[in-house]
């Protein structure tokens, strides 16, 4: 029965995945334009990396209290950074979700824009929206890349957090607290990193939202 529940549920992602135009004009019959879609979406995922950004300064502080404390419960210690290592990826996770589907909207949108410029008869208002559109793909690159270099950052500083959780359970003993403090200062200048990268990945999509509806 279990066997069963999986392999329909893979068919029907596989569904999904291979229907997305279909469900793009299904919600643009009921009133939802993909440009709308897509604007929501990169508020969405402007939205997670904020929340990512809390979570990852949460784990540092964390972190942080249990390198400094003296006569530390290690045990305690483990599961404390443990949550906040879970915590983190499910945030990261949610951060790449994100960004698929602004991808994916937004290769729907851009596809549809250029197979509507060759219904177009008068050749100066196809120029104009033809021009419109390469503007549009550019800020939208422009997006994507710093949205893809945030996602990145985070992968390096989950990979330590795991690595220093690993080593806190595989050594519950006084020796792992110092040999975590020795980690800290590397772990704090990534997050410090992400946190930097977060914060223009999500400047970036407000300007892009911004420029969206002042062209509309």
């Amino acid at each position: 029965m279990k066997n069963i529940k999986i392999a329909l549920l893979i068919l029907i992602s596989l569904s999904l995945s291979a229907c997305a135009s279909t469900y793009y004009d299904a919600l643009e019959k009921v009133g939802i334009p993909k440009r709308d879609l897509m604007v929501t979406r990169v508020e969405n995922a402007r939205d997670s990396q904020t929340e990512a950004q809390e979570q990852f300064k949460s784990a540092l502080e964390e972190f942080a209290s249990v390198v400094q404390m003296q006569n530390t419960d290690l045990k305690t210690a483990y599961e404390r950074l443990d949550a906040e290592y879970e915590d983190s990826k499910d945030a990261a996770d949610e951060v790449s979700s994100r960004i698929n589907k602004v991808e994916s909207v937004s290769n729907a949108l851009f596809k549809e824009w250029q197979e509507e410029l060759d219904l177009y008869e008068n050749a100066n208002l196809r120029r104009s929206s033809e021009q419109k559109k390469q503007e549009t793909e550019r800020r939208y690159d422009e997006l994507m890349g710093t949205m893809r270099k945030a996602e990145q950052s985070m992968q390096p500083v989950l990979k330590t957090f795991r690595d220093n959780v690993l080593f806190l359970k595989h050594n519950l003993n006084a020796q792992a607290i110092g040999a975590l403090r020795s980690e800290f200062s590397g772990l704090e200048s990534d997050i410090l990193r992400l946190i930097s990268d977060m914060n223009r990945s999500i400047e970036d999509s407000n300007r892009f939202i911004q420029e969206l509806d002042q062209a509309g």
